[in-house]
């Protein structure tokens, strides 16, 4: 049985991007097999891949969703939403000397007011004055990860989303798509690879660390995701042909597991809370493209149970010897999935 621990890792601090690179198919590729690592670079992805592969990308898009502002008492809070519930409702974090009490006003980016309403959990509900998306895309501000550095500025603007983004309402990007420039879609359309799309909403949450040594007692947080019945359609006749079905992100990899598990792929929408460690049985996803993940988080647990713990110790390990660069802006792997997986 693995603990926490198990997923435990030093990282020099250096190794962390802090920007990305001048081009987006410029990043490094590990490709991690049964017996060795190779290093590559992504835009020989490829090469790697046959006509009649699938690769299921991750459509989200992310929102400015990032909000400095005050109390009416005057107090400063910091917004961030986690996810749009309708027109004019999100959910969001709010952070403040005191936790606002239903009813309170925030006033956000000097510009508009909203209104608190119930709390649920670490969350509280607020409610916006008019259209949320149209507030969020106008006023707020690209909610950067933790680890990076610097404030957002108008090349995170564009670097920060894939060139498919299509469906706002992620707080954080699916960064394996951060890899992907338009004129790489299109070499592998013509090599007869086939692209087909779901939305995965990624939230908050990918970022916190598991915080407690036993895995059977953590909480995995919830993201609402949508899975076309067309995509559906081009899987299963890849699958029939004996064709590899390739995950682009553990954020595609966790909706299309998601959506399997009857055993059997089915299109829709729902939230889901999978928390994928080592002994889970993949039912779809047969190859993954992703990047280096945060020490002791639920998605270094989902690669190590889908390529193997120790296959991705090895890969880490060469990757921090080899200097990679780690986390959203990073550099990129494509593993394949353990047999005993």
């Amino acid at each position: 049985m693995y603990t926490l621990s198990d997923f435990d890792f030093e990282l020099p601090s250096e190794l962390i991007a802090q920007v990305p690179l001048a081009e987006r198919a410029a990043s490094r590729l590990l490709k991690v097999g049964e017996s060795a690592c190779t290093d590559r670079v992504f835009s020989e992805l490829p090469s790697f891949l046959q006509a009649g592969d699938v690769l299921v990308f991750n459509d989200t898009k992310v929102l400015n969703a990032r909000f400095y502002g005050v109390k009416e008492s005057g107090g400063k809070v910091e917004v961030l939403v986690e996810r749009v519930l309708d027109t004019s409702t999100v959910l969001a974090q709010v952070r403040a000397s005191k936790s606002p009490l239903p009813g309170t006003g925030l006033r956000l980016a000097d510009r508009f007011d909203v209104r608190v309403g119930e709390r649920s959990s670490e969350f509280f509900v607020l409610h916006f004055p008019s259209d949320a998306i149209e507030l969020i895309d106008r006023y707020g501000q690209l909610p950067l990860p933790p680890y990076i550095q610097h404030a957002a500025d108008e090349t995170d603007a564009q670097r920060y989303q894939t060139v498919y983004a299509k469906h706002p309402g992620a707080v954080a990007a699916p960064t394996a798509g951060l890899h992907f420039d338009q004129v790489l879609l299109d070499q592998l359309q013509q090599q007869g690879v086939l692209l087909t799309w779901l939305t995965l909403h990624v939230g908050a949450g990918t970022f916190q660390p598991v915080r407690t040594e036993n895995l059977a007692e953590h909480q995995m947080h919830s993201e609402w995701y949508s899975l076309p019945q067309a995509t559906v359609d081009v899987i299963e006749t890849a699958q029939r042909q004996g064709r590899s079905v390739i995950a682009v992100g553990t954020t595609s990899m966790r909706a299309l597991e998601s959506a399997s598990q009857t055993g059997k792929l089915v299109a829709g929408s729902s939230d889901t809370q999978l928390f994928i460690t080592p002994g889970y049985q993949f039912k779809t996803v047969d190859r993954l493209i992703t990047n280096f993940h945060l020490p002791k988080s639920t998605l270094m647990m989902l690669v190590s149970a889908f390529a193997g713990v120790d296959h991705i110790r090895h890969a880490y390990s060469h990757a921090i010897s080899q200097r990679y660069r780690f986390f959203s802006y990073g550099d990129a792997m494509l593993l394949d999935r353990e047999a005993s997986a």
